[in-house]
Parts: structure tokens; C-alpha cells; sequence
């Protein structure tokens, strides 16, 4: 369905730049987070429903959004996480036999406000040279001065603490009872193609709340613990830290993804600082310095480990490196079986570069096991 008669909309920055386009379908409203970008080409139910962008107002650089409609099995959490959509070009029609719905029903079927015609190659641009920030996307374009004043008010991502809005508020368990080995699971955002990579690999997974005790996981007997990815800054997140410190104490095998790396930095003393504006798409180019062979990634951070204090470590060592920026993208800890990436080995958005980490996981739990 066309929508010839749409609503104006804007995209307000807190510096008081404004983006102008339309709304998507015959939704109104205001929606505030802030503003990133991601460079995918596909993958957007993905990325609306992951965790880690809990609170962002998302903005695609490819320009048709929309364009293969979605699929009940193509999401990553229970709903759609982001905080608001920014595009160029919204398909309403879809072309995939396959799919469930439109992206209009499913944005709809979320109440989530969304705004297209907007120059993004713009505003890409700016966020490039000015950093992310906060913003405001809203159909009430003659109220920009209140829009101003309440912008004010929407705290920084640095300092926010978002964990416990996605994390599970009980424990739950993916897998088979008879599962060869079992993996504690912190959830500080965890995505469900990461749990589908372990189930498939013989676990048995339980799934524990943000802010649950080595104490409690531990109570279960697991092979190993995985540290999830997730959204906010990690440095308020002191049981998450204080949870790793404890499980690094027991000398069973230790995974962090994303999130799960900076924590898994901040338990070992290294402390991590926001970035200027990220990096989230499906193309960013890593060096394994172990093998030396470089892997095609998908990233979701505004936050990275300081490599200073990561390379003067006398028990951490970096394993991985961001080829655009040299920020730290893996670790692992010398004289333990614990290791994290700042990356998503669990996205495989073509190339499949970096699945061997959890192989990598496995390995470490059978052989601690024998």
C-alpha cells in the first residue's frame, strides 16, 4: 500500500541540526534516543530487534528499507528494540514470497514511529565528523523550539545503564535436556542466534538474568559461562563485572561477545571509553593477530576496550584488531581459557569468516572437561 498524503516529520540533533523527510505510514509521533547509523545492506529485522540497540534512533545507509518485508524467524529478540527508524527509501511492497508481512505491518505491530525521505548520505556525514548523539524524530515539525526543551532532558548513552531493560527476568534454558555440555549464559542482551550457535554445537543453555551471582550460575555445574552482548555503557554494570570476576576465579572457560568483551575488560582492571560514533554494519574488516588472516564482520558497539592499558596487561592479550581504527576487537586472558570479540561471530551476514569462535568455545570446554 502507497501512502500518497504523509505526514511531514523531522529528525532534530541535540546541536539543533534538522533533517527533514516524511512520516512512515499514517503513524504520528516523537521518539528520542540516540542517533547511529548502520551500513548493512540487509539484515534490518535483525537489527531492529537486537538488544544492543536498545534506546538508538537507527539510521540505514542502504537506500530501499522495506524491500524483502520480514520473517517470524528472523529476529533477535521478543520485539523490536530500537527507539525509532531513519531512511531514504521505505518499500511498503514486497517482493519475497517467503515473508511474513511488510515492514510497515511489523513496525506497526511494534508501535515504532519511523520517518523516510530523509537525506541520510547527509546526515550519515554529519554523525561521521560530529559523533553520535542524541536526537529526536517527530511528526510535530512546528513545535521545533519544545522539541528542543525536552531533547534536553534524554540522558547520554555514557553512563546508561541498559542491561537490565532487556535482560530476562527469570531463567530459562535453551536446548536438549540430555545436552552433551552445559553453558551459564549472562544475559545483558543476548541475541537469539547467538543461543541457536551454541544449542547446534550439543549445549544445553541456561539463560540468566543481568545481575545474577557466579554463586547462582555456578549452583548449576555448567562446563562454561558466556558473557552476552547488549546494549549501554558497561561501566555501570557492577555485578555483571563483579559476576566475571568471580567466574575467572573458577578456571572453567569463559566467552564474551560485544558487551560481554568490555565486561570481560573492566573485570581485568582495563577500563573502555565511548567511541565518537561507532561500529555498526556487516562489513568491518578484522586482523586475527594469531593466524593472521583478516575476517569480514558485523559490529554493534559505541563503546571499546582502551588498548593502552589491554597491551601493558600482564595477563591479558589482544587477539584481534579493527583494521579501519586499530581498536581493540578481541582478547583473551594467558593463562585461562577465556577470550572475547567486540564483533558478532553469530550474525554470518555472508561470510561466515568468524563462526570458528565458537568451535573455539567448544574446544576449550571439552578439553577443561577431560
Amino acid at each position: 500500500m502507497k501512502y500518497q498524503k504523509r505526514k511531514k516529520a523531522l529528525l532534530l540533533l541535540e546541536d539543533g541540526t534538522i533533517f527533514f523527510g516524511k512520516a512512515v505510514g499514517e503513524r504520528e509521533g516523537t521518539s528520542f534516543g540516540e542517533v547511529c547509523f548502520n551500513t548493512g545492506m540487509t539484515g534490518y529485522q535483525e537489527i531492529f530487534t537486537d538488544p544492543s540497540y536498545y534506546g538508538q534512533l537507527m539510521v540505514t545507509t542502504n537506500a530501499h528499507i522495506g524491500n524483502y518485508g520480514t520473517h517470524k524467524d528472523e529476529i533477535e529478540s521478543d520485539s523490536i528494540k530500537i527507539a525509532g527508524l531513519i531512511c531514504k527509501n521505505f518499500s511498503y511492497n514486497y517482493s519475497r514470497p517467503s515473508a511474513d508481512k511488510s515492514l510497515l505491518d511489523f513496525l506497526n505491530d511494534n508501535d515504532l514511529l519511523a520517518i523516510s525521505d530523509v537525506d541520510t548520505r547527509a546526515l550519515v556525514s554529519y554523525i561521521r565528523d560530529n559523533g553520535a548523539m542524541n536526537a529526536v524524530i517527530s511528526t510535530r515539525v512546528d513545535e521545533i523550539d519544545a522539541l528542543k526543551e525536552e531533547l534536553k532532558a534524554v540522558p547520554s548513552m555514557e553512563g546508561l545503564e541498559l542491561a537490565s531493560k532487556v535482560s530476562t527476568k527469570e531463567p530459562y534454558f535453551v536446548g536438549k535436556e540430555d545436552a552433551q555440555y552445559k553453558i551459564a549464559a549472562l544475559d545483558i542482551g543476548i541475541k537469539k542466534n547467538i543461543l541457536r550457535n551454541l544449542e547446534k554445537r550439543g549445549a544445553l543453555i541456561k539463560v540468566f538474568p543481568y545481575n545474577t551471582s557466579k554463586e547462582e550460575m555456578a549452583a548449576w555445574n555448567p562446563d562454561g559461562y558466556f558473557i552476552s552482548n547488549g546494549p549501554g555503557d558497561p561501566e555501570p554494570l557492577k555485578d555483571a563485572i563483579q559476576t566475571t570476576k568471580d567466574i575467572l576465579k573458577t578456571d572453567k572457560p569463559l566467552f564474551g561477545i560485544c558487551l560481554g568483551h568490555q565486561v570481560l575488560a573492566l573485570a581485568n582492571g582495563v577500563s573502555t571509553y565511548k567511541m565518537h560514533h561507532g561500529h555498526r554494519g556487516i562489513n568491518h574488516p578484522i586482523l586475527n593477530l594469531i593466524t593472521g588472516k583478516g575476517e569480514i564482520t558485523s559490529q554493534n558497539h559505541g563503546f571499546a576496550v582502551n588498548r593502552e592499558e589491554t597491551e601493558a596487561h600482564e595477563e591479558l592479550e589482544v587477539t584481534h584488531t579493527h583494521l579501519n581504527d586499530g581498536t581493540v576487537a578481541g582478547l583473551k586472558m594467558k593463562n585461562k581459557d577465556v577470550f572475547s570479540v567486540q564483533y558478532h561471530p553469530e550474525a554470518s551476514p555472508g561470510p561466515h569468516d568468524a563462526d570458528y569462535l565458537f568451535d573455539q568455545f567448544f574446544d576449550a570446554i571439552k578439553a577443561s572437561a577431560n
